[in-house]
């Protein structure tokens, strides 16, 4: 598929992502990619999240290519029974370990723990070695129960900005290939 071919959702995590983010400069790139804008970024309501992701997704006129970050992925992954509208694949970056009772936050265990049903459509898990938000081992586990394909970012923290992977070429690569594939 081409870019053209789908609408391209971003979920971005807790706090929003802010303008260096990949996600922000993937949406300003990508000619049919929009962010799905939550009401509360800094007090996430998981069932608020959620509901956001469903009615952005039912509400597309293509087909849907999901992008999320961090505490974007449990809220894609909890939206998936609610989800009307075909959703081709997810792009799922630096998931991180909601069940954790060291996560802070700590209302952030909310959107825990992860469905392990496997996903209903093809996906891609980035995960690194070195996140402070979850434990490679912990997204090696939840990728292999959702049959999505884990690509090991190495040391990279947690794969934002302030990780220096503000325009993320790599990522965009990546992307692009997947995108290709579906």
């Amino acid at each position: 598929m081409k870019v053209s071919d789908v609408d391209i959702l971003i979920v971005p995590g807790y706090t929003n992502s802010g303008p260096d983010h990949w996600q922000s400069r993937w949406e300003q790139k990508l000619s049919t990619a929009r962010r799905v804008e939550q009401a509360e970024w800094s007090k996430p309501v998981r069932e608020d999240w959620v509901a956001r992701v469903v009615e952005e997704v039912n509400a597309s006129t293509r087909p849907v290519v999901l992008v999320a970050h961090s505490l974007g992925v449990p809220t894609v992954i909890h939206a998936i029974p609610d989800l009307k509208q075909k959703v081709v694949g997810a792009f799922l970056v630096a998931p991180p370990d909601v069940a954790n009772s060291e996560i802070r936050p700590k209302h952030l265990m909310t959107f825990g723990p992860y469905p392990r049903d496997p996903l209903p459509f093809p996906s891609i898990t980035i995960a690194s070695r070195n996140d402070p938000f979850g434990e490679y081992a912990h997204a090696e586990d939840i990728a292999n129960a959702w049959g999505s394909m884990l690509i090991d970012a190495g040391e990279s923290g947690h794969l934002n900005a302030d990780s220096g992977h503000g325009p993320w070429p790599e990522g965009t690569m990546v992307f692009a290939q997947f995108l290709s594939r579906l």
